[in-house]
């Protein structure tokens, strides 16, 4: 095969996989989601699948945020496995093991519009969790922190969605919001090999995934380094409020009803 060849045949991959329209909206809705996510740890989801998913669809959306984010955050793995409460993080990623397979089947199977729906919902009701500012404050335990994992899993298979339990449970303990952030980091990090596997046999990885990966990862990776940077350096109070605003944001643009917003 000539080189020209192999360029046409790339560029006809590319043509076909890549949706027609809003690609410039999802690299910059990929960009903001980053920027959370470098910062927090958490928070790309509630970002960029409500409003990608009003471009491309909720079950193409999903698996394209996996692959970036695992692509994009492999570099916070190892400070996050120095800072991590690693055994925490390891019960809540078996309870994660649980709850995955059954949250990619519900993205699997679920009709696109109420899945969409379902995810609006989900995302402004732990949005409102968040705000809420309720924490466990309890002790921790193995079953009940297993648990939170099988609850995080279940949102992660089915959207991406898991951060919000995890970090509600792990903020209302004794570690400081440093500790926190590298148990959310490396949680995800071993829950997203789980989604991985989990969406390979549900058939979720279709072209159309691979093919935005390449075109979004590069701006997701410069909001993930850009928020990174913002990590003590901002205060954590401003920039949280700033991701709720954020977040509530991308639940209401995402919703079916304003599809017109987006194309």
């Amino acid at each position: 095969m000539t080189l020209d060849a192999l360029v046409d045949g790339v560029h006809a991959w590319f043509a076909a996989a890549l949706p027609d329209h809003g690609i410039y909206a999802l690299m910059a809705f990929a960009f903001v989601a980053g920027l959370a996510r470098g910062f927090s740890g958490f928070g790309a989801a509630l970002i960029f699948v409500p409003l990608g998913g009003a471009i491309v669809g909720p079950k193409m959306i999903s698996p394209i945020l996996l692959v970036i984010d695992g692509i994009a955050s492999f570099g916070m793995i190892p400070p996050a496995w120095r800072s991590a409460n690693r055994r925490e993080v390891f019960v809540m990623a078996a309870g994660a093991a649980l709850g995955i397979p059954a949250g990619t089947a519900i993205l699997a199977l679920l009709d696109p519009l109420i899945l969409r729906w379902s995810i609006t919902i989900i995302a402004i009701s732990l949005l409102a969790l968040l705000v809420s500012g309720w924490r466990y404050h309890g002790e921790p335990t193995a079953p009940l922190t297993s648990g939170v994992g099988l609850i995080a899993g279940l949102f992660s298979g089915a959207a991406q969605l898991g951060g919000p339990p995890v970090v509600a449970y792990w903020l209302g303990g004794k570690s400081d919001f440093t500790r926190v952030r590298a148990n959310v980091v490396l949680y995800f990090s071993i829950s997203s090999v789980f989604s991985a596997i989990s969406y390979y046999f549900g058939g979720l990885f279709v072209p159309a995934v691979f093919a935005l990966t390449v075109v979004i990862l590069p701006s997701y990776a410069v909001g993930l380094y850009g928020g990174s940077k913002l990590f003590g350096l901002a205060e954590e109070r401003t920039f949280r409020m700033a991701c709720y605003v954020l977040i509530a944001a991308a639940a209401i643009i995402g919703m079916p009803l304003l599809d017109g917003v987006l194309r």
